[in-house]
């Protein structure tokens, strides 16, 4: 992970260095020896997308309003940002009509990555809010294509995991601590402490899951695959309390040279675990920046976003 990370370092400052040379009018302090990727001021946090350099200033509104700055990351300045990397890609495409491009991908187990969704513009949405699963904060996708047929889009680039379960390693949540099993936790307690406060994860899991909630499971199989947990249940259950196997999937989306997405690593077998649990598999499915990528450069489109991303990222 440290070299891989070094080695994306190099790329930043190399692309500060052309795009951004008076660094001191966007960035927070020079490059500098000790591991650190460049980080945007706030007032220039916006620059962390790539965008047309002929853009004009609606255009730029538009791909910029996709993910409006109160729903930006804490570190959506710092170029490790998976968000604006997902802004970057799916932000430009959506902008100039060109995410119908993804239908033609397929994904890491060869199934097609968008099935039989159509997407456009209009249909498609990030930091989409899921607000009928009894979360005080709810689930937000980073990318979204609404319709009969829905796709969540769970994107990761640098992280060490997926994103897991936030109760056991936080004891300041008093009666919603956990210590990772899903386990009654005293009389009268629920097995898992989001059960009590209204959270409705475990009336939904055993209809999409194979994991049962009427008897205890150690270590709790939400634990350490908590977010893509998340993604299925906010595409699987509908507003109205239904359940389909059948009306939607989630993509994952990883970078190729993270060693967290290679072998033994955490966010692979959270991947893993998540989709063998699955009473339907293909709900769940996997596709690397590099495949993305890839795909847009030899179709030829937006030839300035694959050069960006190719300097900035190495991608």
């Amino acid at each position: 992970m440290i070299e891989y990370k070094a080695d994306l370092n190099g790329s930043y400052w190399e692309y500060q260095k052309i795009h951004f040379p008076d660094w001191q009018k966007f960035l927070e302090r020079p490059y500098a020896q000790d591991g650190r990727p460049p980080v945007f001021l706030t007032r220039e946090a916006w620059r962390n997308v790539v965008i047309n350099p002929q853009a004009s200033q609606p255009e730029i509104n538009r791909i910029l309003a996709l993910i409006p700055e109160p729903d930006r990351h804490k570190w959506f300045r710092s170029m490790n940002s998976s968000q604006a990397l997902a802004q970057s890609v799916f932000g430009n495409l959506a902008l100039y009509g060109l995410l119908h491009c993804l239908i033609e991908l397929q994904d890491d187990d060869v199934e097609s990555l968008l099935d039989k969704v159509q997407v456009s513009f209009e249909n498609f949405s990030m930091e989409f809010k899921v607000d009928h699963l009894g979360e005080p904060r709810p689930t937000s996708l980073d990318g979204y294509i609404s319709g009969g047929y829905r796709v969540a889009i769970e994107c990761k680039f640098t992280e060490a995991e997926v994103g897991t379960c936030s109760r056991p390693r936080d004891s300041n949540y008093e009666r919603e601590y956990c210590d990772g099993n899903y386990s009654r936790k005293g009389a009268g307690r629920e097995r898992c402490p989001l059960t009590e406060i209204g959270v409705l994860y475990w009336r939904y899991v055993p209809s999409l899951f194979k994991w049962q909630s009427n008897s205890d499971l150690s270590p709790c199989p939400l634990n350490r695959n908590y977010q893509l947990v998340r993604n299925i249940l906010a595409i699987g259950v509908n507003a109205d309390g239904t359940v389909s196997l059948e009306d939607g999937h989630v993509i994952l989306i990883y970078d190729e040279r993270n060693p967290a997405f290679q072998e033994r690593g955490a966010g692979l077998a959270a991947y893993m675990e998540t989709r063998a649990a699955l009473r339907k598999p293909t709900m769940l499915r996997r596709c690397s920046w590099q495949r993305i990528i890839q795909h847009i450069r030899h179709n030829g489109f937006l030839p300035w976003l694959t050069e960006h991303l190719a300097l900035k990222y190495g991608l």
